[in-house]
C-alpha cells in the first residue's frame, strides 16, 4: 500500500509589479483569483494599504493595484513555492489579455 507523503507547510514571498495598462481591474483580477484558488496554500497580496486575500475577488479589487503598483505576493502552505512562482508569472502575462 502506498501512502501519500505529507509535505510540511512552507512560506514563500516575492515582490510583484503590475504592468497591465489598466491595472488589476475586474477581468484580470478574476483570472488571478481563479488561479489562486487552485492552490492549497493561503495566499495574500500585501501593499502599504493592507493585506488582501488572493482567493477573494473583492479583496483583490480592494487592493487597488493600478499600472506600476507594487505588492508583495505571500503564500503559506504545502504548495506555497509553486503558488508564488505561478501567480507571479500570471501577473506578468495578464497584460496580454487587454491588448487588441
Amino acid at each position: 500500500m502506498i501512502f501519500r507523503q505529507k509535505r510540511a507547510p512552507v512560506s514563500a514571498r516575492c515582490e510583484v509589479r503590475i504592468i497591465n495598462k489598466l491595472g488589476l481591474h475586474a477581468r484580470p483580477a478574476a483570472q488571478f483569483v481563479k488561479h489562486a484558488r487552485f492552490f492549497r496554500s493561503e495566499i495574500w497580496l500585501v501593499t502599504a494599504a493592507g493585506r488582501y486575500s488572493a482567493s477573494s475577488l473583492i479583496d483583490v479589487l480592494r487592493a487597488n493595484l493600478d499600472c506600476g503598483a507594487t505588492a508583495t505576493l505571500e503564500a503559506h502552505g504545502v504548495d506555497a513555492d509553486e503558488a508564488v512562482e505561478r501567480l507571479e508569472k500570471l501577473l506578468d502575462d495578464l497584460h496580454k489579455f487587454d491588448e487588441p
